[in-house]
């Protein structure tokens, strides 16, 4: 139950999503994830807790380059 990995999520297509960081303005938590250009819905992939996880999530998915933060 605890400490089990969960499989990886579908691999994401960069012609039709935008990697973003979603944070929250009052408790500061950031999650990774993905934004649809032609919907704008959210996609969460994971928390975010330090640079070592962002880091995790830029090698999983290939994500190089700056990601956008969405408030």
């Amino acid at each position: 139950m605890f400490g089990k990995k969960r499989p990886a999520s579908p691999r994401y297509d960069p012609a039709r999503e935008t990697p973003a960081i979603r944070c929250s303005i009052c408790t500061g938590e950031q999650a990774a994830g993905f934004v649809d250009r032609q919907t704008g819905a959210f996609r969460e992939i994971m928390l975010l807790r330090d640079a070592r996880d962002l880091e995790a999530f830029r090698r999983a998915y290939g994500v190089d380059g700056e990601i956008k933060k969405i408030y």
